[in-house]
């Protein structure tokens, strides 16, 4: 899709679906961290990811400044504060001068032509991993009971050396109080990068690699492992009553770092749960809900990446592509890639997919 050198990674998309009956629509924005900017560049397929075309940047090019990471594509499902149905939003992490961090939230009703900033949802410290540092990182958002909710990671809490929390937002100006969605047991555990899917039965999960050191007494920031974790819940901004699960393969395998969860109606009564780590090219899949007996491995061409992010393309009104779900990656931690997109098949047993560029 594009290789503008350097490390590429945290690639995310969205499928526009506004004005198109339903399972239709083969129109997909994407955009990725590590491209040159300032901003973000924004890029658009009308063929379901086969080929691209640059449509522009994140924030306009004319506004864009300092540095940016983290970015996150989100098409509203329907009108809310004063947007129509179909309107996109998109978060980022701007780092200023690299003297604090800031979510910020930026909107457009012209399919990502044009882009006007909303609001800051959280501010923390420079960008710093070491625990005692108070940055924030990582948004995600979700619309859901007539309220934005952006997830985030934050370090600001001085229990914690990083937790997961959210915000809401009825109007995208304004933000509530921040609700811890999962802590570490200890000061030095560090829980990051929320992702969020609804399944069957009105259950959300949501996954997060668990930082812990590697030798709990001595926890040097440079010897951790970043595990896969997951929640399940009946309300996506009550994680926080949740169990703490480490996912797990059949063979005791754990998948580590950077994961993404979405989930698809195919692949059997209960759909399938995929999710994706830094580490593996296979993917991670539930069929029977997160039950954390059940997670096995689909092999698959599409290259490992951090934050390797997908779009499941089936659902009602597409018998054409249920099953398929959408691919989109830069590289892996501390690589250097190009941003690739593709298609994989969950629906059965084996992987029918195939990898694009």
């Amino acid at each position: 899709m594009a290789n503008p050198g350097g490390r590429t990674s945290y690639a995310r998309a969205a499928r526009l679906t506004a004005g198109q009956p339903a399972g239709t629509s083969r129109t997909l924005l994407a955009t990725f961290q590590g491209g040159g900017g300032p901003g973000f560049p924004l890029y658009r397929s009308d063929d379901d990811g086969r080929t691209w075309d640059k449509q522009g940047s994140v924030p306009n090019a004319d506004e864009a400044t300092g540095f940016s990471l983290q970015p996150f594509l989100y098409e509203l499902p329907r009108a809310f504060a004063g947007l129509p149905k179909g309107a996109l939003l998109f978060a980022c992490n701007w780092l200023d001068s690299f003297t604090s961090t800031n979510i910020q939230l930026y909107a457009s009703t012209d399919g990502g032509l044009t882009w006007q900033f909303l609001s800051t949802v959280a501010q923390g410290g420079p960008p710093n991993t070491t625990n005692g540092a108070t940055p924030v990182w990582e948004p995600f958002l979700l619309l859901h009971n007539n309220r934005l909710i952006c997830y985030y990671s934050d370090q600001r809490d001085p229990n914690f050396g990083q937790k997961l929390a959210h915000q809401t937002s009825t109007d995208l100006r304004t933000w509530g109080p921040v609700v811890d969605d999962a802590t570490g047991t200890t000061y030095a555990e560090r829980p990051g990068m929320t992702t969020v899917a609804r399944l069957k039965r009105d259950l959300w999960i949501m996954t997060y690699e668990f930082g812990a050191p590697d030798d709990p007494g001595n926890p040097d920031q440079n010897n951790y492992t970043y595990h896969v974790h997951y929640r399940i819940a009946k309300d996506p901004e009550s994680f926080r009553f949740s169990r703490d699960t480490p996912l797990l393969d059949q063979n005791g395998y754990a998948p580590n770092g950077a994961p993404v969860v979405s989930w698809t109606d195919s692949g059997g009564p209960n759909g399938t749960i995929i999710v994706t780590d830094n580490d593996d090219q296979d993917f991670f899949i539930n069929r029977d809900l997160g039950n954390a007996k059940k997670w096995t491995r689909l092999s698959s061409p599409m290259p490992a990446g951090y934050s390797r992010f997908t779009i499941p393309l089936g659902g009602p009104g597409s018998p054409l592509k249920r099953g398929l779900v959408f691919v989109i990656t830069g590289a892996q931690y501390g690589k250097s890639a190009p941003v690739e997109a593709g298609i994989i098949s969950v629906g059965g047993c084996e992987n029918a997919g195939h990898r694009r560029q």
